[in-house]
């Protein structure tokens, strides 16, 4: 055993100075039996008076994870989520997919079961589940989803290796890292002398930047000579100052900015080049294209694009390393930031255009006003059709909230197949104030608003989601986690009964078949008692359910009161079986 003098720590203690070090805020943590020398040393560091990152204890792993995700997602900065062993990573496990494809770093820690047998050392295996969590390869349950794994085999080296953990999931593009931390390891002691620092500004992260001129001028003389540019853009938002450079020189250049399944804001929808959420619409015209922090700029198999348009891809990651298939061919691609890369063409732009360029400009995007005007009047068309008992419209429902937001309240978007009535209806004008996920895992919209919260307390921050979603999301862990932390956020289930995204995934592949005959999807989730506002009445939370459309603006403000005056809410609306 180590001897315990004052002269020494356990690596508990250099793991927690290396949190220190990398200036984490937050531990989201579900802890276990692997975890006692971390817990012991946070006590003695407590009595000490030390500062410690801030610990949100979370009763499941999928509400620790995507608290990261959306702290991480409003601040840039990832935070350190602690799980036990191979169970509590394989909880995790869905959030780092969704982590991993929406590039927001994460510093993922799970403690590993004692690998002695026999009290041979301290932290020895003293318990049964010591001999069933110890799996061949424990790093598996999250490899595909991580850019960096680590076992941390001494404390001598925790700081390094925890500074190194920083670096790659704060490099662009930005991800999550899986660390392992053995019972009998963070138990060990070592002098202090013995430990030594890693200093952000000679160990930090790489990030992207902008590119040489020379390489952007095919782009510029492009721009320039343009009849019909346009933009198709997903996540370029996650950087507020990459709206601004974006709207700059749309309406400097007179491009048409659409986007496509979007994780972010990117463009504010009162700009007039905002075109909709549907590229086919400008591809046929379109000479000159630019992709922007997109991973799937349309659905190849329903939309054709213009085969004589020249694309230029600018992103974080324009190989999209991590997808196997990737089928969008382009002609000038750059690994870059895209808002600076987006601010150089605009000053290449203005030092380049002539009178003309600009007066082509203004009469193009003079052109757009009926569009523009006609896409408007349908989206409030269909906001104002309320829909009938039972089964209220989810354009209606958005509007509705729409109406009753600030411009600084973020919206966490998890409507899945009514998406389209959350992008449309509830306008977004502030970079950041829209918020989705680019992975597949449902369930992460209560986390991930539970850590917005967090990082924008004066914001109201808004969950829309589907009855199946609010099923995946372990609500109960979203509603204890909210009133003890006094993170109070407003959830909107629009309950349509089911999984209607697996319904009409049968009908397109079989759209005459036998379950089109028979009318059974194998997704219906209905029953007589859906009473999703109660799991947040149960932890001292405010609910209501809504099922005819008279009932709606009145609980909608009921609810904002309650968040308003530090209560999680649930508004929980029929929109009937579809």
């Amino acid at each position: 055993m180590a001897n315990h003098n004052v002269n020494t720590h356990s690596s508990a203690h250099y793991l927690l100075e290396g949190l220190v070090d990398l200036g984490i805020d937050y531990i989201f943590s579900n802890f276990g039996t692997d975890h006692v020398s971390i817990i012991e040393e946070m006590a003695r560091w407590r009595r000490q008076g030390r500062k410690l990152p801030e610990v949100v204890l979370c009763p499941h792993e999928n509400v620790a994870i995507h608290m990261a995700a959306g702290y991480a997602a409003m601040t840039g900065r990832g935070q350190a989520v602690m799980v036990h062993v191979d169970a509590g990573t394989a909880n995790a496990a869905m959030g780092m997919h969704n982590m991993f494809r929406s590039r927001l770093p994460v510093l993922l820690m799970a403690g590993k079961a004692p690998y002695t047998l026999r009290g041979e050392l301290e932290g020895s295996r003293d318990n049964y589940v010591h001999f069933v969590q110890d799996p061949f390869d424990i790093g598996s349950l999250v490899r595909p989803y991580v850019k960096w794994e680590y076992s941390l085999p001494s404390g001598l080296i925790a700081r390094e290796v925890l500074r190194r953990g920083q670096a790659m999931m704060q490099s662009d593009p930005p991800g999550p890292v899986y660390l392992t931390l053995p019972r009998e390891v963070l138990a060990q002691r070592w002098p202090a002398e013995g430990v030594q620092a890693f200093p952000a500004e000679r160990y930090g992260p790489v990030t992207a930047g902008g590119v040489d001129p020379a390489r952007l001028q095919p782009l510029v003389d492009r721009l320039l000579a343009a009849r019909a540019p346009m933009v198709v853009s997903s996540y370029l938002g996650r950087k507020a100052e990459a709206v601004h450079a974006l709207r700059d020189l749309a309406e400097l250049c007179g491009v048409r900015v659409y986007e496509f399944q979007p994780t972010h804001m990117n463009i504010p929808r009162e700009s007039p080049c905002f075109g909709g959420f549907d590229p086919g619409a400008g591809l046929k015209d379109c000479d000159l294209g630019l992709l922007l922090d997109v991973d799937v700029p349309w659905l190849p198999r329903f939309t054709r694009e213009n085969p004589a348009t020249w694309w230029a891809h600018v992103d974080v990651d324009p190989l999209k390393q991590d997808f196997p298939m990737w089928g969008f061919a382009t002609d000038l691609r750059l690994q870059a930031d895209a808002g600076t890369v987006l601010r150089q063409l605009a000053a290449m732009v203005r030092e380049q255009a002539d009178e003309s360029f600009h007066a082509r400009v203004s009469e193009r995007i003079a052109g757009w006003a009926k569009v523009n005007e006609a896409r408007r009047h349908s989206v409030a068309q269909a906001g104002a059709q309320a829909g009938r008992p039972g089964a209220l419209s989810p354009a209606a429902v958005c509007a509705a909230l729409g109406r009753a937001l600030r411009a600084e309240d973020v919206v966490v978007n998890e409507a899945i197949r009514n998406s389209p009535g959350v992008l449309n209806q509830i306008p977004r004008s502030l970079p950041l104030t829209l918020l989705g996920c680019s992975g597949g895992g449902l369930g992460y919209s209560g986390g991930m608003a539970l850590g917005v919260k967090l990082a924008r307390p004066q914001s109201r921050v808004v969950q829309v989601v589907g009855d199946g979603g609010f099923h995946f999301g372990t609500p109960s862990s979203v509603y204890a986690v909210a009133q003890r932390y006094a993170a109070p956020i407003l959830t909107v289930v629009l309950d349509n009964g089911g999984w209607q995204a697996v319904k009409e995934a049968v009908l397109r592949v079989y759209p005459d078949g036998e379950a089109a005959g028979a009318d059974e999807f194998q997704a219906r989730l209905q029953g007589e008692h859906r009473h999703f506002e109660q799991v947040c009445q149960a932890f001292g939370g405010y609910g209501e359910a809504v099922s005819e459309p008279q009932q709606l603006e009145g609980a909608i403000a009921r609810c904002l009161a309650a968040v308003d005056r530090g209560q999680a809410a649930v508004l929980n609306v029929s929109v009937g079986l579809q």
